[in-house]
């Protein structure tokens, strides 16, 4: 199959200029040409994008996606107490329903709002993995362990971690990839968590985990193991693995210049952490020591949506405010951690995360038509109407693989009504 896209603005995310009338010619599952003067030749099909928008997907490179679930409960609460009062409970009636069909709603949700590639940590992971499959949108996934339980539960979900990530990795046509996901450094002891690492240097697979997400786990791990977070995880030899960390809030200037001499990648949360009064991380710092951190959403639970352009809204906004200074981070660059950062941060750069010939055809459409998104004259950035002035209803088509998943606003492989009611009976079952 050949598609060409044309008459379209196109932001490829690998330079700062947009391209006018331009076009993007795929061919079966990859880009095969971006610029202003398309190949001559047959095309299957031929969509005239005039007065729209094409970017790559939206990355969202942290996520708990079965939570959806639980949006708007337990709200206005710190972490710990959010998470051993409400969540944990809650979560503890889970089964394979809840996680299916709680997926399954966060999976549309995110399509519709321009995302093509999330990475998720949970369990009943297989239920995820299936989700995936259906959908038709692209994952980085991972079983994610708490390990306070007794050694025969440790063993068993360490297993079920390597089986999980081993089995599924490549699966769905290659949408699917995998990590390990032990929770966080406050809920695996350290020979738990070295267990991980010979894992990850067995398996090959990356690790997955939270981090210094609030100034009380970081005072816990003081207390606890004598080290900071960061240190303690190097000290484990975690670091040395390909790492993803979420959030990463609390981090001093020596903590910051070690993750980036280790290349850990960063997941910043903005509007969960802004939620859970967790803090906002030192993402200009972070830039400025050679880090490129990446958006995620966490779950609906905590943010309470799954909004990448949100994230980039937030990730463009709060840093000027918090460090006084309008260039903190620029709208470009938080357009590139919810795309190209994204792609490096589940360790897929060289696949997607920006528009080039011979990457993987996800990509979004948006209709530019708004009255929120005018005016259109050369003299206005479209780079800050996307970053300041984009909303999710914006996103008309997505395509992952070079297959349409949204068309004009609506999934392509999943009944949203469906969907919806499926999940509200899976919530209400664990009711009672």
């Amino acid at each position: 199959m050949r598609r060409l896209f044309k008459n379209a603005t196109i932001l490829t995310m690998t330079g700062e200029e947009p391209l006018r009338n331009a076009s993007l010619v795929v061919a079966g599952a990859e880009i095969f040409y971006v610029g202003t003067e398309p190949p001559e030749g047959r095309y299957d099909e031929t969509v005239d994008l005039s007065g729209k928008l094409l970017m790559p997907g939206l990355i969202n490179t942290h996520g708990h996606a079965a939570m959806c679930l639980l949006r708007g409960y337990g709200s206005d609460l710190p972490l710990q107490t959010w998470l051993e009062e409400k969540m944990w409970p809650m979560e503890a009636r889970f089964g394979a329903e809840q996680v299916r069909w709680g997926t399954a709603l966060a999976v549309v949700e995110m399509l519709k709002g321009g995302t093509t590639l999330f990475a998720d940590m949970y369990d009943h992971m297989d239920e995820v993995a299936r989700v995936v499959e259906e959908s038709g949108i692209r994952a980085s996934l991972c079983r994610g362990v708490i390990g306070l339980g007794p050694e025969e539960e440790r063993r068993e979900k360490l297993a079920e971690s390597v089986r999980f990530a081993e089995e599924w990795s490549g699966a769905a046509d290659g949408r699917i990839t995998t990590m390990l996901g032990p929770h966080a450094p406050y809920t695996c002891p350290p020979d738990f968590l070295g267990e991980f690492v010979a894992a990850s240097e067995r398996t090959g697979a990356p690790v997955h985990i939270h981090l210094s997400e609030t100034a009380f786990e970081v005072e816990q791990n003081v207390r606890d193991y004598g080290a900071r977070p960061v240190e303690h995880l190097d000290k484990l030899g975690l670091l040395d693995r390909p790492t993803l960390v979420a959030h990463a809030v609390h981090l001093t200037d020596a903590e910051i210049e070690l993750l980036a001499e280790r290349d850990v990648k960063v997941s910043h949360n903005p509007g969960s952490n802004l939620k859970l009064g967790s803090g906002i991380a030192r993402v200009p710092e972070m830039l400025r020591a050679g880090m490129r951190p990446s958006l995620g959403t966490d779950s609906a639970a905590s943010n309470n949506n799954l909004d990448l352009l949100e994230e980039i809204r937030l990730a463009a906004l709060i840093h000027k405010g918090n460090t006084l200074d309008p260039l903190a981070v620029s709208a470009s660059e938080a357009l590139r951690m919810g795309t190209l950062y994204g792609a490096e941060a589940v360790f897929l750069a060289q696949k997607v995360g920006t528009l080039e010939a011979g990457k993987l055809a996800d990509f979004i459409v948006l209709d530019l038509s708004a009255a929120h998104l005018q005016p259109q004259e050369r003299i206005n950035d479209v780079i800050s109407h996307v970053a300041y002035s984009a909303v999710h209803s914006d996103v008309l088509d997505v395509y992952v693989d070079g297959e349409p998943v949204v068309r004009d606003g609506v999934c392509t492989r999943l009944d949203e009504e469906k969907v919806v009611a499926r999940a509200n009976e899976a919530l209400a079952k664990i009711l009672g």
